[in-house]
């Protein structure tokens, strides 16, 4: 098992880092939010889980421990592989989605592409009991703190994988009334960031 991986980031995609390793590249599966942390050139410590199939071998990366080991109590849910997991864990952080599963929350669940809401409802079931009780309500104010400022950390975190900043500055333009409507907070950054890179990878 490859607990992790450390070495300069090699390049940059949508999807996935190279992380340089004793002179091997690794390419390893992140979510946004993992890959807006990380700048070409620049040292990076990921967390990883290595999946293995008959036909390949895929390594998943993570900023911290608690990502990659809420990734792998994911799978253990009937259904879960491991790009729903981390399809789950690009919208909502691990202590948010422990608190979806300790309240039951269905419509945090059906936030993720892929689950629909009789998925919710058994994942909600099968996770209960796996995934732990939130880290508390310090941590669940922390996205409300950080959600005046999503113009400026979707830029940078946009600019951060290689877009030109007129770019960035399209794309942030173009989610900005998904990330407005309502008088609720906005959607999380890493769920905005997905939201931009798609629209950038239609104007290509």
């Amino acid at each position: 098992m490859i607990a992790f991986v450390s070495g300069p980031v090699a390049a940059l995609a949508p999807d996935t880092a190279v992380v340089e390793v004793g002179g091997v590249g690794l390419a390893v599966q992140c979510t946004p939010d993992t890959l807006s942390g990380l700048r070409l050139g620049q040292p990076a410590r990921l967390a990883t889980s290595l999946v293995v199939r008959e036909d390949s071998l895929t390594l998943y990366g993570f900023a911290d421990d608690d990502e990659r080991q809420t990734f792998e109590l994911l799978q253990t849910a009937s259904g879960v592989g491991p790009r729903l997991a981390q399809s789950m864990l690009a919208v909502h952080s691990p202590d948010a989605l422990r608190r979806a599963v300790a309240t039951g929350d269905e419509k945090a669940l059906t936030a993720v592409p892929g689950i629909g809401k009789k998925g919710a409802q058994k994942l909600l079931l099968e996770l209960k009991d796996r995934l732990g009780a939130p880290a508390g309500a310090v941590q669940a104010a922390a996205p409300a703190a950080k959600a005046a400022g999503w113009r400026d950390q979707l830029h940078t975190a946009l600019v951060g994988l290689g877009y030109a900043p007129r770019e960035a500055d399209d794309a942030v333009a173009a989610v900005a009334p998904r990330a407005e409507a309502g008088d609720g907070p906005p959607p999380p950054v890493p769920q905005l960031l997905r939201a931009a890179l798609q629209t950038l990878n239609r104007a290509r």
